[in-house]
Formats: structure tokens, sequence, C-alpha cells
């Protein structure tokens, strides 16, 4: 058994298929096929029922995937450990949303580095859905998420840092009308549906019984802003008060009844050690909002 072997057996589940998995880790799908032979092989056991389009775990294969994300971790530990002395060293993988990376997380990773010097952190953006199912997989260390909406994978734990507020935002222009007027009139700017934030919306404004009139669908906060400045529309987006100082001028009007809310934190796998640079990026964010 190998530990290529077994980041193979996690990337198949993340990413559903095995050519998705070996373009994912820079291999070949012949050689991930390979290493699921060889664990099988190793364990005298079918791993993925092979008889559907997409590879399903058997009951044995859900067995290797928890146990594999366990010895993966302890792996990935071993640079930690050996290398022990002031601060924390070793690497963290951060995955973080767009909105995270346009305000405070910049400040609050160069503030984890400085008190840190020996932790290599790697950061990659994604949506919170799919950042989640990376750090289920074990791929991401940990996620800068909104707290998980339902559906999302089971097995992960949340640790609040800020909230977000939801405001609906329109042109200046548009001061003192209702977001019944502006929705009526205006087409709407959607958030993107498949995050979590956008699912936020949707069901606030199924609950309100508003009508959207034509649309446009956007995943960046930022351009959906300057959108809704330039006169092209009304969006509802989720905003801190940092983030609010950086948008050109817009009418603001609450949304939802009381206000909508999000909270921001760390995305991490139930049981899994908040040593390493976990803590330090937690305690690094929450200096940053204090």
């Amino acid at each position: 058994m190998s530990i290529r072997a077994l980041r193979s057996l996690l990337a198949i589940v993340q990413h559903g298929s095995f050519a998705r998995a070996a373009h994912a880790l820079g291999l070949t799908p012949s050689a991930v096929g390979l290493h699921v032979k060889a664990l099988e092989e190793e364990f005298r056991a079918r791993l993925f029922d092979r008889s559907r389009r997409r590879p399903v775990l058997t009951e044995a294969g859900e067995i290797a995937v928890n146990r594999a994300r366990e010895v993966v971790d302890l792996y990935d530990s071993i640079g930690d450990e050996i290398s022990r002395g002031p601060g924390v060293a070793g690497r963290l993988r951060v995955g973080a949303i767009q909105t995270a990376l346009a305000e405070s997380l910049p400040e609050s990773l160069a503030r984890l580095q400085r008190a840190h010097p020996r932790l290599r952190v790697r950061v990659r953006s994604g949506m919170s859905a799919e950042l989640a199912l990376e750090v289920e997989a074990g791929t991401l260390d940990v996620a800068v998420t909104t707290e998980p909406v339902k559906p999302y994978p089971s097995g992960l734990a949340f640790m609040p840092v800020y909230t977000d507020h939801f405001w609906a935002v329109a042109a200046p222009e548009h001061e003192g009308a209702s977001l019944s007027d502006l929705l009526a009139r205006l087409p709407f700017l959607r958030f993107d549906k498949r995050a979590w934030a956008g699912r936020l919306i949707e069901d606030e404004l199924r609950r309100q019984g508003h009508r959207i009139g034509e649309e446009m669908e956007l995943d960046s906060r930022e351009a959906l802003a300057r959108m809704a400045a330039n006169g092209l529309g009304v969006a509802i987006l989720p905003l801190s008060p940092r983030g609010m100082e950086r948008l050109p001028p817009l009418m603001r009007l609450p949304f939802g009844s009381p206000q909508l809310t999000r909270r921001v934190g760390l995305l991490i796998r139930e049981g899994q050690s908040r040593s390493g640079g976990i803590t330090p990026l937690f305690e690094a964010m929450k200096a940053d909002e204090a």
C-alpha cells in the first residue's frame, strides 16, 4: 500500500471518475486504475462497483476511504512533527471563497505567516460547496466558507469567525423605493444559485413571494454590486461593514425579516486535529475581525 494509491482513491471519490481524478493528480487514468487495483489486491476486496457509469464505493470501499483519510492526514503531518520549534511548521492547504479573499483573508494570512514563518500555506479559491467536497476528501486541510447549507457533505465541522448581513442594492437614484418595487421594475442580478449564499437568497425570495424579472447570474459579489451601481438592475448580496466600504455608491435595503445573515468561518473535518496551522489561522482571522 502506498500513499500515492491512497491519494488516488480519495481523488476518485472527490471528483467522481477515474479520469477526473487522474487529471487532478497529474497522472494518467491507467495509473490511477493501477493504484486502485493494487489496493483491492492488498485488501482482497472490491472498492468500487464498476457496473455503474460512475464509480460507486462498495461497503469495503467506504471503510477504505475513511481510513485512507486518516493515513494521509498522518503522513502529511510528519514534516510538522520532525521540524518542531518556535511556531508552527509544515503545510496548510487552504480553500477560500472569493468574498473572503477580497476582504480580510489576505491580511489574516500575512499575520499567520509573520507568526509562523515555517508554515507553508497554499491557497486556492472556489465556491463553498466545492471547497466542502475537497475538505471532505482530504485534498484541503481547511476552507474559509459560509456556514454549510443543506445539502452538504456529512462529517464536517464549522468554526464561525464573522457574520455578513444580506442587503438589496441598486443605483443611488432608486433611494426610497421598496424591494417589491425594485424587483418589479428592474432586472434581477442573481447571486449564483450554486453558491450557498445564492441558495439562502433564493429561499428567502420564495418565502416572501417576490416576483423576479429578467435576470443575470454571476458568482462575483463585487461584479454584481458594480452592475447594480451602474443602473443595470437590483442585486441581493451578503456584505460585511468592511465589504461595504469597498463598493461604489449604492442604495441599500435590509433583505429579509428579520434581516438575513450568514456566518463565515473555517470548515474542517469532524474529529480533525486543530493543531498544525488550523488554530493559528482561526486566531489570525479572529484578530483581524476584532
